[in-house]
C-alpha cells in the first residue's frame, strides 16, 4: 500500500480525510492507532505526534487534514493528476 492513514475510530477529521481520498479514487491502508499500541508507536516515530490523522504517503508523512499538503504530496507521488 502506498498511503497508509493512521486515524481512530472517534476522530472526525480522520473520517473526513478517508471520505476524501476515496473521492479522489486513492487507495490506502487504514491503521487504528487507538487499538494497535505497535502502529501508534510508528505513527508517533514517523511523525513526532500523537495526535491524528497523519497520512504517509510513500514516505511524505502530512499531519492533518491538510488539503493543500495532501494534493501536493499525491501529485509529487504520482497517484493523482
Amino acid at each position: 500500500m502506498t498511503v497508509t492513514v493512521y486515524s481512530t475510530t472517534t476522530c472526525p477529521f480522520c473520517t473526513m480525510v478517508k471520505d476524501w481520498l476515496k473521492d479522489k479514487g486513492v487507495s490506502y491502508d487504514d491503521v487504528n492507532v487507538g487499538t494497535d499500541k505497535d502502529k501508534a508507536k510508528e505513527m508517533m516515530d514517523k511523525s513526532g505526534q500523537m495526535g491524528v490523522p497523519v497520512i504517509d504517503i510513500q514516505g511524505t508523512v502530512v499531519i492533518g487534514f491538510d488539503k493543500p499538503k495532501l494534493e501536493s504530496a499525491l501529485k509529487d507521488k504520482g497517484l493523482t493528476q
